[in-house]
């Protein structure tokens, strides 16, 4: 059985509007904080006072905005921080709004398209 494929925006396709819609949640930017802080995290494991399909859905919106790489592990989802293409496309934005980078960004520059075999991170 093959990882599941998961879309994520390219780096030029990330629109301002969806970054600043998911960027709108106190979950969300908590998600992103809690990433910075510890390293990649898994959907799964938030401990937020909400269902999870809500959470599911918080997730969902991080990855589909363009701030998150969402790998697909077994039943788990581990979320990584963009912070390399949001930065280029709207310099200061995380920084702006509370989100210094930290552990758990994503480097662009070893994304694969969708169809390529997702490298192993440390």
């Amino acid at each position: 059985m093959g990882k599941e494929k998961l879309h994520h925006p390219a780096q030029d396709a990330i629109k301002l509007d969806g970054v600043l819609s998911a960027l709108s949640d106190p979950i969300r930017r908590d998600i992103l904080r809690k990433i910075a802080s510890n390293g990649p995290q898994v959907c799964g494991d938030f401990d937020y006072d909400v269902a999870p399909s809500t959470m599911s859905y918080h997730c969902k919106v991080l990855r589909e905005s363009g701030l998150v790489h969402t790998e697909a592990i077994g039943k788990h989802r581990q979320l990584t921080r963009r912070d390399e293409a949001i930065e280029a496309l709207f310099p200061g934005l995380l920084e702006s709004v509370g989100l210094p980078p930290g552990k758990g960004r994503w480097p662009e520059h070893t994304e694969h398209h969708e169809d390529a075999e997702p490298q192993k991170r440390p």
